[in-house]
């Protein structure tokens, strides 16, 4: 495949493979920021749907941070990874401390992204996550069971490039996958991206008070079924 000039140039790629979504009265983009906020812009436009942020933080382990025991969402969600803590034996005042801190940095995020604007309740809504691609998961994995919490009614994940295994061990977690581009071989997601400079905090709130709009109401579309697997 040919590669996406920049992350907005990707999203509108990924809006044409949404389309069956578009008009639906219930649904809501959130973008994992940053990467996935102009990506996810072009998506709600498209759409027609609102646009928020969901800001997920790894729960690293002291001392081993690369080493996540779990992760903070938006909406003060956590979710740990058993094998890992309980594997591990950490103590819960340790668990509490590195998620109390993390959480701390979650609303920090979002008072810097979305300023004094109320996030979006999804609570029964059809919600599409968006990132500028996939490489291990790991993020995205977090964010959809942080997000389950809320009790959405479905929720789609989707993203303009991804490894193949990736979007398919991802998409038994899910309602729907949207995988615009599995190329093989993979390596990495900047390497499908001509221009893949880093987002800054502030093109974040500048696309996020663009896309601040009411959900369109239209009369329901269903999409059914996986895609780009």
């Amino acid at each position: 495949m040919s590669v996406y000039e920049d992350r907005r140039h990707a999203g509108r790629v990924l809006a044409s493979v949404l389309a069956p979504y578009a008009g639906r009265d219930d649904l809501v983009v959130l973008a994992l920021p940053r990467g996935g906020v102009p990506v996810a812009y072009e998506v709600a436009k498209r759409l027609g749907a609102p646009l928020d942020v969901f800001v997920v933080r790894k729960l690293g382990l002291p001392g081993h941070e690369e080493l996540a025991m779990g992760a903070v969402a938006s909406g003060g969600v956590r979710v740990l990874h058993d094998e890992v803590v309980q594997g591990l034996g950490v103590p819960e005042d340790i668990i509490d401390a590195v998620a109390a801190a993390e959480s701390r940095e979650v609303a920090r995020r979002e008072r810097a992204y979305r300023g004094h604007r109320e996030p979006f309740h999804v609570t029964g809504k059809t919600v599409i996550l968006v990132d500028d691609g996939l490489a291990t998961g790991s993020t995205m994995r977090a964010a959809v069971r942080g997000l389950r919490q809320q009790n959405p009614a479905r929720i789609v994940v989707a993203v303009p490039i991804a490894s193949a295994i990736t979007c398919q061990e991802l998409g038994e977690e899910v309602d729907d996958i949207v995988c615009a581009a599995t190329p093989e071989p993979f390596y990495a997601v900047g390497l499908w991206y001509r221009d893949f400079t880093q987002t800054g905090d502030e093109e974040v709130r500048e696309l996020l008070e663009g896309g601040a709009i009411p959900p369109v109401t239209r009369p329901m579309h269903v999409a059914g079924g996986r895609h780009g697997l």
